[in-house]
């Protein structure tokens, strides 16, 4: 049975098909997939629908993939968060010990 219910995000970004082009939404459903050697698949198209979404970059994982990839996503965002937001304070900390007058200053 074909459920055909889809889910849609809204994005900001860029994808690589046969070239770079921007997106700014993703479908995302769990049905029979079109290529990949399963039963059911988590598809992705990911598309420009502001120009009208004639090219997509699509993926079919199986469910386990999906779930591990979610997982993967979110792991990256904390650490990178993590990481980014360090150096932010780091490089803000540097400055005020290079120009304690002006740090002062406000």
């Amino acid at each position: 049975m074909c459920s055909y219910i889809v889910e849609k995000a809204a994005l900001t970004g860029s994808a690589k098909g046969r070239g770079w082009m921007k997106i700014d939404t993703a479908h995302v459903y769990y049905d029979h997939p079109f290529h990949a050697p399963l039963d059911h698949a988590l598809g992705i198209d990911f598309i420009n629908a502001a120009n009208g979404g004639r090219e997509r970059v699509a993926i079919e994982i199986s469910a386990e993939s999906a779930r591990e990839l979610v997982r993967a996503i979110l792991s990256a965002l904390k650490s990178g968060e993590q990481e980014h937001a360090a150096a932010a304070a780091a490089q803000v900390t540097t400055q005020e010990a290079a120009c304690p007058a002006e740090a002062s200053v406000g």
